[in-house]
């Protein structure tokens, strides 16, 4: 009976379902995630009687044939990029970008990386770093006399120097946008990195034209709706748990007919 192997990909697909949705409730706390959406695609037909062949030598043509779906499968698992919450943070070095772009951050292979989590810091030599000590790309190196430090929405960071009545500008942000974002490689912490889905970065000033604005002092949140993806939850679990009857009843109906005298 095709139901019990139809059923069983309803289930595998469903249990993709759920994982999806347990990441995304995972990190609702983590800094610039973007949920997770997963699609489905049905699988091959069989054809018992094809459509668009002729019923007899007088060529009627059959109007709709017989054609048995043979279950589901994972398409994918969409990254959606909406915008998050800002938070503010009032701390110097974190920034969040408003709109679109990414911060380029320099791996130790030495290939960029991409993220939307500004919590950056500073390490023992000035320069400005994740939390995992990579550096943001172009180097920004703030000065040991600087006694404050502001990073306006272009990117610009000024530092004011002991003694000095004017700022100095140390270096410019740059942010980089994709034309398919979603195409970007998911690495953890937070980074992506470039493939040939995603296209080549773009890279800019910040507040320019197709270019976000940075917000020092803020951080942006995860995207996920908790509401949401716990109706999503209920809703996977709701459809493991009809196709697992559908098992059970093709199990009974296979040893009704096992019975048969």
């Amino acid at each position: 009976m095709r139901a019990l192997g139809i059923a069983t990909t309803g289930m595998l697909a469903q249990q993709r379902n759920v994982e999806v949705v347990s990441n995304n409730l995972a990190n609702m706390n983590t800094t610039g995630f973007m949920r997770r959406r997963t699609e489905f695609h049905d699988l091959l037909y069989q054809n018992l009687r094809r459509v668009g062949s002729t019923a007899s030598d007088a060529g009627e043509i059959v109007p709709t044939g017989v054609q048995l779906g043979l279950g589901v499968k994972l398409a994918a698992v969409y990254r959606i990029h909406a915008q998050g919450n800002l938070t503010a943070t009032d701390n110097t070095f974190d920034m969040a970008i408003q709109g679109k772009g990414f911060f380029q951050i320099e791996l130790p292979d030495g290939e960029t990386g991409y993220t939307r989590d500004g919590t950056f810091q500073l390490n023992a030599n000035g320069q400005l770093v994740t939390h995992d000590g990579y550096a943001v790309v172009p180097g920004i190196t703030v000065p040991e006399d600087a006694v404050d430090v502001t990073i306006n929405q272009s990117g610009e960071v000024l530092v004011k120097l002991q003694g000095q009545v004017n700022l100095q500008n140390v270096g410019q942000l740059q942010i980089a946008t994709f034309a398919n974002e979603p195409g970007l490689q998911a690495i953890g912490s937070n980074l992506f990195t470039e493939t040939p889905a995603s296209g080549s970065a773009t890279v800019g000033t910040p507040q320019t034209s197709g270019y976000g604005s940075i917000l020092q002092g803020f951080l942006e949140t995860s995207n996920v709706n908790s509401v949401e993806e716990i109706t999503n939850l209920i809703s996977a679990q709701r459809a493991y748990e009809m196709n697992s009857k559908v098992i059970q009843t093709v199990d009974e109906m296979m040893a009704s007919a096992s019975n048969l005298r």
